[in-house]
Parts: structure tokens; C-alpha cells; sequence
């Protein structure tokens, strides 16, 4: 009998479910035992199902293409099912937010890649190289859900983990205010260039809700547990601007940032090229063996040559330089759909399940 939790994708036709099957089919510690999306593509195989919709460059894993896709509203027979849900689904944020809290109520743990729950607060938003403590709110919200193990955790805005991880590597300087312009791939919004005609040869200067949640999420993440909820950081102040660009995969960020207490330049960078993660986020089968890494090429790093810097689970930065305005500048990439989306949560579900939050039912 296989000591592997048994998962449930739900959302698995969109393009981020893709990836999750694809991190998942030889997974050390999960296993595959449903795909679920809406109901259209319900009671047919994986491979009918997705059809010519297939969006990542590596073919759909044998194991899943005769798997029989199940309507991911049927929250009692698939929490039989499963020991726990990735959820990936395309709904309203109310159609979201109540379905996952359906699914948590059965006492199916959902660990999501939606933004519906991320300002509730006693939803933890987890990068667990950064606020991995944020997992003890997990015991509050199940008594406001009157559960014994289910619960919501979701990873953030993916617009946010090319700059919160060098900024967070930095805290001891206190950063004061901070200004990131993203420049975003095509795949943050589901497409590709064959689905994506108007993003060829231009630039789109405008990403609904991304700002918000770009301006609002590293807060949180930057905040403490006081009593039943998470109360944000009150520093830094937060302004962005968020542009679609004519990239597959990976984002961007122009960051400018003050401190109240300014560093040097090496100060910095021996910051970034020495920061550690909690020696349990060391040991997960996803995580990055270095976390952050600094370039000292003038060109670097670039969307196509780093995105996939650690399996695309890593952060990469360049042309640190002091400003006019503020008193550094520099330059960060990440891969958008691995550590800022299905990557980031199967690193989150590892950190849960080595922390004890998820178990077999």
C-alpha cells in the first residue's frame, strides 16, 4: 500500500492544472487520484477533455490521458477520494471562495492557487522560505470552520515572487517604500501566443486586479499572527504597475526601494547570494537548493535564459544600482507557472505535510 497522500487536482484542464500534473506524475510524496474541472469536460478521459488545449512543451503524462475527469462541484464523492485538493479552477471569486470552503468543510485541506481566500484573514499566503510560521493561523480557521483537518492555504500573486523574496532577504535595513513595474508573461493569463494574437508585436499596459494584489499581498505576507487572524506589515508602502509583454513564461520586475537605515551595495548583495532557508524547506523534494541568486553580467537576468533558474523555483536578480529618488534599483525575474503558481503550491503542500497539517484521511 503506497504511503503517498492521495491528491486531487481541481482545475486540471486549465493551463496551471496542466502544470500541476505534469510537477505531480512522479511526485515522491503525492499521488494523482482525481481531475477535476468544470462541467463540461466532466465524465470524459483527461486527454478528450483537454484536446487540442495541451499547453506545456512536454507531452500529457501517459498515467493521466484515460483518467475520467470529474465535475469538480462533486464535493462529497471526491473528498472520499482524496486526502487533500490543489485547486486551480477558473470561477468568480465568490464561486471560488465557496467552493473551496466546501471542500475544507468536508475535511478535504485545499491548498489553492486562486486569489478568492487570500485576504481572509486567517488564510495563511505562504512563500515557506519567508513566512512558513504563518501555517500556525491553520488552527484558528479550523475552529471558524468547525473542521478537525480541513482547511484553506493559498500561495500568492505570482506578479509578487520575483520582488518579495530579495526585498524580504533585506528587513534588517527596514524598507520604507517600494516601487516594482512587472513585466508579465502571456501564461499569467492562461495563454499562449496562439490564444494570445493581440499581445504580438506590443505591449498591454494593463492586467485587471494585478496592481491590488501586487500592492496589498507582500503586506501579509510581511505580517504577524495576533490571536485568530493575520494583521498585515504596515511597512513598507507599496506601488506598482503591471504589464502584459510578449513572453511565454516568466515575470519581470523594475524594483525601487528606500530603506530607513541604507545599506551598501555588497551589504546587499552578500544578503541575497548568502540567504538560507528554514533547514525544512531545504528538505522538501521542490524546494530550491539556493533560494536567490545574483548576477553580476550588466544583461542579466534575462526572462529566456533564467526563468528556469532551480527548476523555476528560484529567484534571480541584477543591476543592483543606487538612485536619484530612491536609493537602490534593481532587477528580478521569476518563472510565472512554477514557483508563482503550481510550483509554489506543491512546495506550500510539502511544507504542510512535513509540518503535519496534511495526513492520510
Amino acid at each position: 500500500m503506497s504511503n503517498k497522500l492521495k491528491v486531487g487536482i481541481i482545475g486540471a484542464t486549465g493551463m496551471v492544472g496542466q502544470r500541476f500534473v505534469c510537477l505531480l506524475e512522479n511526485h515522491p510524496w503525492f499521488e494523482v487520484s482525481v481531475l477535476a474541472a468544470s462541467k463540461n469536460s466532466a465524465g470524459i478521459t483527461y486527454k478528450e477533455a483537454v484536446g487540442d488545449r495541451w499547453k506545456m512543451t512536454t507531452p500529457l503524462p501517459e498515467k493521466y490521458k484515460n483518467m475520467i475527469v470529474k465535475d469538480a462541484f462533486e464535493v462529497e464523492e471526491i473528498s472520499r477520494m482524496v486526502d487533500f485538493v490543489f485547486c486551480a479552477i477558473s470561477l468568480n471569486k465568490e464561486q471560488t471562495k465557496l467552493l473551496e470552503e466546501d471542500y475544507a468543510r468536508h475535511e478535504t485541506p485545499v491548498i489553492s492557487n486562486n486569489s478568492a481566500n487570500r485576504n481572509v484573514e486567517d488564510v495563511p499566503v505562504l512563500i515557506p522560505e519567508i513566512n512558513g510560521v504563518h501555517a500556525n493561523i491553520i488552527e484558528s480557521q479550523k475552529k471558524r470552520l468547525g473542521t478537525k483537518r480541513g482547511f484553506i492555504a493559498v500561495k500568492p500573486n505570482c506578479s509578487i515572487q520575483s520582488y518579495v523574496p530579495p526585498i524580504n532577504a533585506l528587513m534588517e535595513y527596514e524598507p520604507q517604500t517600494i516601487l516594482a513595474c512587472t513585466y508579465q508573461a502571456i501564461s499569467g493569463a492562461g495563454k499562449t501566443f496562439k490564444e494570445c494574437p493581440e499581445i504580438l508585436d506590443n505591449v498591454i499596459p494593463f492586467i485587471g486586479g494585478e496592481e491590488e494584489k501586487s500592492e496589498n499581498e507582500p503586506l501579509k505576507i510581511w505580517g504577524g499572527i495576533e490571536g485568530t487572524r493575520i494583521v498585515n506589515a504596515k511597512n513598507p508602502v507599496i506601488t506598482t504597475q503591471c504589464i502584459r509583454v510578449p513572453v511565454t513564461n516568466g515575470h519581470l520586475a523594475a524594483v525601487y526601494v528606500s530603506f530607513k537605515k541604507k545599506p551598501s551595495k555588497e551589504e546587499i548583495i552578500n544578503l541575497w547570494n548568502n540567504f538560507e532557508a528554514p533547514e525544512v524547506v531545504l528538505n522538501l523534494p521542490s524546494a530550491p537548493k539556493k533560494f536567490l541568486k545574483y548576477f553580476t553580467e550588466e544583461n542579466r537576468p534575462q526572462t529566456n535564459l533564467d526563468r528556469d533558474y532551480e527548476n523555476g523555483m528560484g529567484i534571480t536578480m541584477g543591476r543592483l544600482r543606487e538612485d536619484k529618488i530612491f536609493d537602490y534599483k534593481f532587477v528580478c525575474l521569476s518563472h510565472n507557472t512554477l514557483r508563482g503558481a503550481a510550483g509554489g503550491g506543491v512546495l506550500s503542500a510539502e511544507y504542510l505535510k512535513a509540518c503535519g497539517y496534511l495526513t492520510k484521511k
